[in-house]
Protein backbone atom coordinates (compact mmCIF):
# COMPACT_ATOMS: atom_id res chain seq x y z
CA UNK A 1 0.00 0.00 0.00
CA UNK A 2 3.20 2.45 0.77
CA UNK A 3 3.85 1.64 -3.09
CA UNK A 4 0.49 2.97 -4.12
CA UNK A 5 1.02 6.12 -1.83
CA UNK A 6 4.21 6.58 -3.54
CA UNK A 7 2.78 6.16 -7.29
CA UNK A 8 -0.01 8.61 -6.75
CA UNK A 9 2.41 11.64 -5.33
CA UNK A 10 4.60 10.84 -8.53
CA UNK A 11 1.62 11.39 -10.64
CA UNK A 12 0.35 13.85 -8.86
CA UNK A 13 4.56 15.80 -9.58
CA UNK A 14 4.12 14.63 -13.05
CA UNK A 15 1.13 16.70 -13.77
CA UNK A 16 1.90 19.66 -12.44
CA UNK A 17 4.80 19.61 -14.55
CA UNK A 18 3.25 18.43 -17.66
CA UNK A 19 0.70 21.46 -16.83
CA UNK A 20 3.40 23.86 -17.08
CA UNK A 21 5.14 23.25 -19.78
CA UNK A 22 1.77 22.81 -21.99
CA UNK A 23 0.72 26.19 -21.21
CA UNK A 24 4.41 27.54 -22.07
CA UNK A 25 4.35 25.31 -24.93
CA UNK A 26 0.29 26.70 -25.92
CA UNK A 27 1.09 30.33 -25.04
CA UNK A 28 3.90 30.49 -27.18
CA UNK A 29 2.40 28.95 -30.34
CA UNK A 30 -0.43 31.43 -30.66
CA UNK A 31 1.76 34.31 -30.10
CA UNK A 32 3.91 32.61 -33.55
CA UNK A 33 0.95 31.79 -35.13
CA UNK A 34 -1.05 34.78 -34.72
CA UNK A 35 -4.01 32.55 -32.70
CA UNK A 36 -5.65 34.29 -29.78
CA UNK A 37 -4.29 32.25 -26.66
CA UNK A 38 -8.33 31.49 -25.89
CA UNK A 39 -8.61 29.42 -29.23
CA UNK A 40 -5.57 27.21 -28.73
CA UNK A 41 -6.46 26.61 -25.20
CA UNK A 42 -9.85 25.57 -26.39
CA UNK A 43 -8.10 22.49 -28.79
CA UNK A 44 -4.34 21.64 -27.91
CA UNK A 45 -4.51 22.35 -24.10
CA UNK A 46 -8.29 20.67 -23.92
CA UNK A 47 -7.79 18.19 -26.20
CA UNK A 48 -4.56 16.98 -23.83
CA UNK A 49 -6.16 17.69 -20.55
CA UNK A 50 -9.32 15.61 -21.81
CA UNK A 51 -6.36 12.38 -22.47
CA UNK A 52 -6.94 10.90 -19.52
CA UNK A 53 -10.08 10.92 -19.84
CA UNK A 54 -10.39 8.84 -22.58
CA UNK A 55 -7.76 6.75 -22.13
CA UNK A 56 -9.62 6.04 -18.87
CA UNK A 57 -12.90 5.35 -20.10
CA UNK A 58 -11.92 3.22 -23.23
CA UNK A 59 -9.87 1.22 -21.08
CA UNK A 60 -13.23 0.81 -18.54
CA UNK A 61 -15.33 -0.26 -21.88
CA UNK A 62 -12.66 -2.99 -22.88
CA UNK A 63 -12.48 -4.48 -19.75
CA UNK A 64 -16.26 -4.98 -19.31
CA UNK A 65 -16.62 -1.86 -16.53
CA UNK A 66 -18.62 0.20 -19.28
CA UNK A 67 -20.21 2.24 -16.30
CA UNK A 68 -17.23 3.33 -14.50
CA UNK A 69 -16.39 5.12 -18.26
CA UNK A 70 -19.49 7.40 -17.92
CA UNK A 71 -18.80 8.21 -14.12
CA UNK A 72 -15.71 9.82 -15.06
CA UNK A 73 -17.03 12.03 -17.59
CA UNK A 74 -19.60 12.93 -15.71
CA UNK A 75 -18.11 13.20 -12.69
CA UNK A 76 -15.02 15.26 -14.01
CA UNK A 77 -17.09 17.74 -15.80
CA UNK A 78 -18.27 18.61 -12.37
CA UNK A 79 -15.12 18.18 -10.75
CA UNK A 80 -13.72 20.81 -13.54
CA UNK A 81 -15.76 23.52 -12.52
CA UNK A 82 -16.28 23.67 -9.28
CA UNK A 83 -13.03 22.51 -7.80
CA UNK A 84 -10.79 22.92 -11.30
CA UNK A 85 -11.77 26.60 -10.74
CA UNK A 86 -12.54 26.54 -7.84
CA UNK A 87 -8.65 26.06 -6.19
CA UNK A 88 -7.36 28.48 -8.46
CA UNK A 89 -9.79 31.46 -7.67
CA UNK A 90 -8.55 30.96 -4.18
CA UNK A 91 -5.16 30.90 -4.63
CA UNK A 92 -4.82 33.87 -7.06
CA UNK A 93 -8.32 34.87 -8.43
CA UNK A 94 -9.34 34.51 -11.76
CA UNK A 95 -10.64 38.18 -13.16
CA UNK A 96 -12.18 37.52 -16.47
CA UNK A 97 -10.24 37.71 -19.88
CA UNK A 98 -11.37 37.02 -23.44
CA UNK A 99 -15.24 36.87 -24.79
CA UNK A 100 -16.11 33.01 -24.28
CA UNK A 101 -19.94 33.29 -24.67
CA UNK A 102 -19.81 31.19 -28.39
CA UNK A 103 -17.75 28.39 -26.68
CA UNK A 104 -19.69 28.43 -23.85
CA UNK A 105 -22.93 28.10 -25.36
CA UNK A 106 -22.07 25.38 -27.32
CA UNK A 107 -21.36 23.61 -23.96
CA UNK A 108 -24.14 24.02 -22.29
CA UNK A 109 -25.88 22.90 -25.89
CA UNK A 110 -23.57 19.74 -25.55
CA UNK A 111 -24.42 19.12 -22.01
CA UNK A 112 -28.43 18.96 -22.52
CA UNK A 113 -27.19 16.77 -25.76
CA UNK A 114 -25.79 14.46 -23.74
CA UNK A 115 -28.71 14.13 -20.98
CA UNK A 116 -31.02 14.08 -23.57
CA UNK A 117 -29.19 11.18 -25.21
CA UNK A 118 -28.48 9.71 -21.97
CA UNK A 119 -32.21 9.01 -21.67
CA UNK A 120 -32.80 7.62 -24.66
CA UNK A 121 -29.92 5.11 -23.25
CA UNK A 122 -27.65 3.51 -23.42
CA UNK A 123 -25.02 5.36 -25.01
CA UNK A 124 -24.30 2.96 -28.18
CA UNK A 125 -22.81 3.51 -32.18
CA UNK A 126 -25.62 5.79 -32.91
CA UNK A 127 -25.06 8.13 -29.81
CA UNK A 128 -21.88 8.56 -30.75
CA UNK A 129 -22.22 10.01 -33.87
CA UNK A 130 -24.44 12.55 -32.41
CA UNK A 131 -22.15 14.03 -30.41
CA UNK A 132 -18.80 13.32 -32.85
CA UNK A 133 -20.76 15.40 -35.40
CA UNK A 134 -21.10 18.36 -32.61
CA UNK A 135 -17.32 17.99 -32.01
CA UNK A 136 -16.73 18.31 -35.21
CA UNK A 137 -18.77 21.75 -36.25
CA UNK A 138 -17.14 22.62 -33.20
CA UNK A 139 -13.41 22.21 -33.98
CA UNK A 140 -14.22 23.82 -38.36
CA UNK A 141 -15.69 26.91 -36.31
CA UNK A 142 -12.62 26.90 -33.96
CA UNK A 143 -10.49 26.74 -37.47
CA UNK A 144 -12.29 29.24 -39.30
CA UNK A 145 -11.86 32.21 -36.33
CA UNK A 146 -8.12 31.05 -35.90
CA UNK A 147 -7.97 31.63 -39.68
CA UNK A 148 -9.49 34.72 -39.66
CA UNK A 149 -7.60 35.91 -36.60
CA UNK A 150 -5.05 35.18 -38.14
CA UNK A 151 -5.38 37.09 -41.79
CA UNK A 152 -6.22 39.82 -39.90
CA UNK A 153 -2.84 40.01 -38.00
CA UNK A 154 -0.95 39.55 -40.95
CA UNK A 155 -2.55 42.17 -42.66
CA UNK A 156 -1.46 44.29 -39.92
CA UNK A 157 1.94 46.43 -39.52
CA UNK A 158 2.54 43.82 -36.29
CA UNK A 159 1.32 40.96 -34.96
CA UNK A 160 -0.55 42.28 -31.72
CA UNK A 161 0.79 40.99 -28.52
CA UNK A 162 -0.91 41.24 -25.10
CA UNK A 163 1.24 43.66 -22.84
CA UNK A 164 0.51 41.92 -20.05
CA UNK A 165 2.02 38.35 -21.52
CA UNK A 166 3.78 36.53 -19.07
CA UNK A 167 7.63 36.28 -18.94
CA UNK A 168 7.96 32.72 -20.64
CA UNK A 169 5.71 34.54 -23.72
CA UNK A 170 8.16 34.60 -26.28
CA UNK A 171 7.18 35.59 -29.93
CA UNK A 172 10.67 34.42 -31.25
CA UNK A 173 10.28 31.35 -29.64
CA UNK A 174 12.05 28.35 -31.60
CA UNK A 175 9.42 26.24 -32.93
CA UNK A 176 11.31 22.95 -31.82
CA UNK A 177 11.02 24.12 -27.83
CA UNK A 178 7.64 24.82 -28.85
CA UNK A 179 6.79 21.73 -30.15
CA UNK A 180 9.52 20.19 -27.06
CA UNK A 181 6.68 22.07 -24.64
CA UNK A 182 3.84 20.90 -26.12
CA UNK A 183 4.97 16.96 -26.75
CA UNK A 184 5.88 16.74 -22.61
CA UNK A 185 2.90 18.00 -21.87
CA UNK A 186 1.04 16.02 -23.92
CA UNK A 187 2.71 13.15 -22.94
CA UNK A 188 3.06 14.12 -19.24
CA UNK A 189 -0.44 14.66 -18.45
CA UNK A 190 -2.13 11.08 -19.87
CA UNK A 191 1.16 9.66 -18.00
CA UNK A 192 0.69 11.01 -14.18
CA UNK A 193 -3.12 10.68 -14.60
CA UNK A 194 -2.51 6.93 -15.24
CA UNK A 195 -0.15 6.45 -12.24
CA UNK A 196 -1.99 8.55 -9.78
CA UNK A 197 -5.45 7.03 -11.11
CA UNK A 198 -4.14 3.29 -11.04
CA UNK A 199 -3.12 3.93 -7.33
CA UNK A 200 -5.73 5.61 -6.10
CA UNK A 201 -7.82 2.97 -7.56
CA UNK A 202 -5.63 -0.07 -5.77
CA UNK A 203 -6.12 2.21 -2.14
CA UNK A 204 -10.03 2.56 -2.89
CA UNK A 205 -9.80 -0.70 -3.57
CA UNK A 206 -8.28 -1.89 -0.69
CA UNK A 207 -10.67 -0.06 1.45
CA UNK A 208 -13.37 -1.45 0.13
CA UNK A 209 -15.03 1.84 -1.57
CA UNK A 210 -17.17 0.86 -4.51
CA UNK A 211 -17.04 0.99 -8.42
CA UNK A 212 -19.58 3.45 -9.01
CA UNK A 213 -18.18 6.10 -6.07
CA UNK A 214 -14.50 5.37 -7.44
CA UNK A 215 -15.74 6.93 -10.75
CA UNK A 216 -17.20 9.72 -9.91
CA UNK A 217 -14.93 10.94 -7.11
CA UNK A 218 -11.55 9.15 -7.12
CA UNK A 219 -11.14 8.28 -10.91
CA UNK A 220 -13.22 11.64 -11.82
CA UNK A 221 -10.72 13.66 -9.75
CA UNK A 222 -7.87 12.14 -10.87
CA UNK A 223 -8.46 12.20 -14.50
CA UNK A 224 -9.34 16.06 -13.69
CA UNK A 225 -5.98 16.80 -12.30
CA UNK A 226 -4.27 17.71 -15.64
CA UNK A 227 -7.08 20.42 -15.88
CA UNK A 228 -6.36 21.39 -12.48
CA UNK A 229 -2.64 21.60 -13.38
CA UNK A 230 -3.19 23.41 -15.91
CA UNK A 231 -5.57 25.93 -14.59
CA UNK A 232 -3.89 26.58 -11.24
CA UNK A 233 -0.10 27.53 -13.13
CA UNK A 234 -2.57 29.41 -16.36
CA UNK A 235 -4.19 31.80 -13.00
CA UNK A 236 -1.01 31.86 -11.75
CA UNK A 237 0.88 33.52 -15.06
CA UNK A 238 -2.15 35.83 -15.38
CA UNK A 239 -3.56 33.78 -18.50
CA UNK A 240 -7.13 33.61 -17.32
CA UNK A 241 -7.72 32.92 -21.33
CA UNK A 242 -6.33 30.01 -21.48
CA UNK A 243 -7.60 28.94 -17.61
CA UNK A 244 -11.23 30.10 -18.50
CA UNK A 245 -11.02 28.41 -21.61
CA UNK A 246 -9.23 25.45 -21.10
CA UNK A 247 -12.34 24.20 -18.36
CA UNK A 248 -14.98 25.17 -20.83
CA UNK A 249 -13.10 23.05 -23.77
CA UNK A 250 -12.16 20.44 -21.66
CA UNK A 251 -15.96 20.02 -20.80
CA UNK A 252 -17.15 20.04 -24.56
CA UNK A 253 -14.41 17.38 -24.95
CA UNK A 254 -15.12 14.75 -22.38
CA UNK A 255 -19.22 14.73 -23.78
CA UNK A 256 -18.88 15.02 -27.44
CA UNK A 257 -15.33 13.21 -28.13
CA UNK A 258 -14.79 10.58 -25.17
CA UNK A 259 -18.06 9.37 -24.97
CA UNK A 260 -18.85 9.85 -28.78
CA UNK A 261 -15.36 7.63 -29.38
CA UNK A 262 -16.08 5.29 -26.51
CA UNK A 263 -19.81 4.74 -27.30
CA UNK A 264 -18.78 3.32 -30.35
CA UNK A 265 -16.13 0.94 -28.75
CA UNK A 266 -19.14 -0.44 -26.87
CA UNK A 267 -22.20 0.33 -25.33
CA UNK A 268 -22.15 2.70 -22.33
CA UNK A 269 -25.18 1.66 -19.80
CA UNK A 270 -26.59 4.51 -18.21
CA UNK A 271 -26.68 3.92 -14.05
CA UNK A 272 -29.76 5.06 -12.30
CA UNK A 273 -28.29 7.13 -10.25
CA UNK A 274 -26.20 9.24 -12.35
CA UNK A 275 -29.73 9.66 -13.98
CA UNK A 276 -31.65 11.20 -11.60
CA UNK A 277 -28.48 13.08 -9.80
CA UNK A 278 -25.20 13.13 -10.81
CA UNK A 279 -26.23 14.15 -13.92
CA UNK A 280 -28.28 16.93 -12.61
CA UNK A 281 -25.76 18.25 -10.88
CA UNK A 282 -23.09 18.18 -13.55
CA UNK A 283 -25.62 20.73 -15.10
CA UNK A 284 -26.08 22.59 -12.70
CA UNK A 285 -22.43 23.36 -12.47
CA UNK A 286 -22.37 24.30 -15.75
CA UNK A 287 -24.95 26.67 -15.31
CA UNK A 288 -22.88 28.57 -12.24
CA UNK A 289 -20.60 29.80 -14.98
CA UNK A 290 -22.71 31.81 -16.80
CA UNK A 291 -22.89 34.98 -15.18
CA UNK A 292 -19.05 34.79 -14.92
CA UNK A 293 -19.55 34.00 -18.87
CA UNK A 294 -21.73 36.80 -20.03
CA UNK A 295 -21.54 39.17 -17.23
CA UNK A 296 -17.53 39.10 -16.87
CA UNK A 297 -17.75 38.63 -13.63
CA UNK A 298 -14.47 38.02 -12.33
CA UNK A 299 -13.93 34.42 -9.84
CA UNK A 300 -12.60 36.28 -6.42
CA UNK A 301 -11.63 34.43 -3.72
CA UNK A 302 -15.24 34.24 -2.38
CA UNK A 303 -16.32 32.76 -5.39
CA UNK A 304 -13.55 29.85 -5.14
CA UNK A 305 -14.88 29.03 -1.57
CA UNK A 306 -17.66 28.96 -2.08
CA UNK A 307 -16.77 26.17 -5.34
CA UNK A 308 -15.29 24.42 -3.30
CA UNK A 309 -17.75 24.09 -0.45
CA UNK A 310 -20.18 23.27 -3.27
CA UNK A 311 -18.03 20.45 -4.81
CA UNK A 312 -17.10 18.62 -1.01
CA UNK A 313 -20.60 18.71 -0.25
CA UNK A 314 -21.60 16.80 -3.34
CA UNK A 315 -18.60 14.71 -2.81
CA UNK A 316 -20.30 14.31 0.73
CA UNK A 317 -23.04 12.69 -0.44
CA UNK A 318 -21.91 10.70 -2.81
CA UNK A 319 -19.86 9.02 0.30
CA UNK A 320 -23.14 8.88 2.77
Amino acid sequence: MAAAFALAGLGLVILLLAGDVLVKGAVNLSLRLGIPALIVSLTIVAFGTSAPELLISVKAILDGVPGLALGNVVGSNTANVLLVLGIPAVLSGLHAGSDTRQTYVVMIIGTLLFIALAFVGPFTWWHGLILLSLLGYVLIDAARAAQAHRAAANGAAALPIDEDALEEADPDMPWWRIALYLGLGLIGLPLGADLLVDSSVAIATEYGVSETVIGLTLVAIGTSLPELATTVMAAIRNHADVAMGNVIGSNMFNLLAIIGISSLIGPIPVDATILSFDIWVMLAASLVLAPFVFLRWSLGRGVGVVFLALYLGYIAVLLA
